[in-house]
């Protein structure tokens, strides 16, 4: 422990030179500006209460609309959910060739209707197209496993 047995020391307090520095100034400060902040707010709250309203009864207002309009569409959703449902099934379940053949005549403007109607010679026009369609992408695929290894890698991992 330290002692300072000097008892000439003297605690020189040193005054304050400047006015904001000063405690009575300080305290009047304080008081000028909480006074000034409590009428500002006195004054400026209800108008902004206000416009806070209105803004939440707007709010409310739309959401109310969107939740009618929701519940007025909920309706048909499971129908067309059910229709899509359906065409992706069937879909997933045809062959790649029917697949190509049905792209071909969508191509052509044609209904399997129209190619039953059509001559022999042209039915078989359309199964030849439909085979090469089928031929080039079987080689596209070889060839673009032929030329990345890794993908055909990925691809018998993914079949795992």
């Amino acid at each position: 422990m330290l002692v300072n047995n000097n008892t000439h020391a003297v605690t020189t307090v040193q005054q304050l030179k400047r006015p904001d520095m000063d405690p009575a100034n300080a305290a009047a400060s304080a008081l000028y500006s909480g006074a000034l902040q409590a009428a500002q707010q006195s004054v400026t709250v209800p108008a902004a209460q206000k416009e806070l309203d209105k803004a939440v009864d707007r709010i409310d207002e739309a959401f109310a609309k969107t939740r009618v309009q929701l519940q007025a569409s909920t309706t048909d959703v499971p129908a067309a959910t059910s229709s899509a449902r359906s065409e992706f099934t069937d879909y997933m379940s045809k062959t790649p060739a029917e697949r190509i053949r049905e792209q071909l005549l969508k191509e052509q403007g044609l209904t399997e209707a129209d190619v039953q109607n059509m001559s022999q010679e042209k039915q078989d026009a359309i199964s030849r197209q439909v085979a090469d369609r089928v031929k080039q992408q079987q080689e596209q695929q070889l060839t673009a496993k032929a030329t990345d290894p890794a993908q055909t890698v990925k691809e018998t991992l993914a079949a795992i």
